[in-house]
């Protein structure tokens, strides 16, 4: 019987080595994961400038382009109003004459028109406005559904955590019960 016993001892002493050195095992390999994540995440992190930037730069050229648009169409129709009101003067003068109305004068036209042309500059500019935010609203939902992404990874693993501690536990009372039957 001792010799039994000095095997099981010895067995024991083999398996604790063996847990010992498979708990290290997954230790290294964990740490080397954590590390190689880190190392990842700081490198992301090294982009952001570069991201910032290109948002900016985005920022900048629908900007610029909002502009060029609505000055390119105030030209086009400064031509426009400046051929038509050539066209037009002598026969609005010649109706100016039969008719005393001031509504139908070049200048209150053309005022009515560049009107109608500034409202048209100004709502592309709105509708630009409006697009950016869009554009960061949606970058904001992102961080959201980011940040809760985590929050609920965090839960997972703890989760997970405890389920592999509850069935340690569980385990240790089933080796207790079963060595105290024997």
């Amino acid at each position: 019987m001792s010799t039994t016993s000095k095997e099981v001892t010895t067995t024991s002493k083999e398996e604790v080595q063996q847990r010992i050195e498979q708990q290290q095992a997954i230790n290294k390999a964990l740490d080397e994961t954590k590390n190689n994540i880190r190392r990842t995440t700081d490198e992301a992190r090294k982009d952001i400038p570069r991201y910032t930037q290109i948002v900016n730069e985005y920022q900048e050229e629908t900007i610029q382009a909002a502009r060029q648009m609505a000055d390119n169409y105030l030209e086009s129709q400064r031509e426009i109003i400046n051929s038509l009101q050539s066209a037009l003067v002598p026969q609005i003068e010649a109706a100016n004459k039969a008719v005393t109305s001031n509504w139908t004068s070049p200048r209150h036209v053309t005022e009515h028109y560049a009107r109608l042309v500034s409202a048209f500059a100004d709502n592309t500019i709105a509708v630009t406005k409006l697009v950016n935010n869009a554009v960061f609203a949606n970058l904001e939902a992102f961080k959201t559904s980011v940040q809760t992404a985590r929050d609920n990874v965090k839960e997972f693993s703890r989760i997970g955590v405890n389920s592999a501690k509850t069935l340690e536990h569980a385990s240790r009372d089933t080796a207790r019960v079963a060595g105290q039957a024997l």
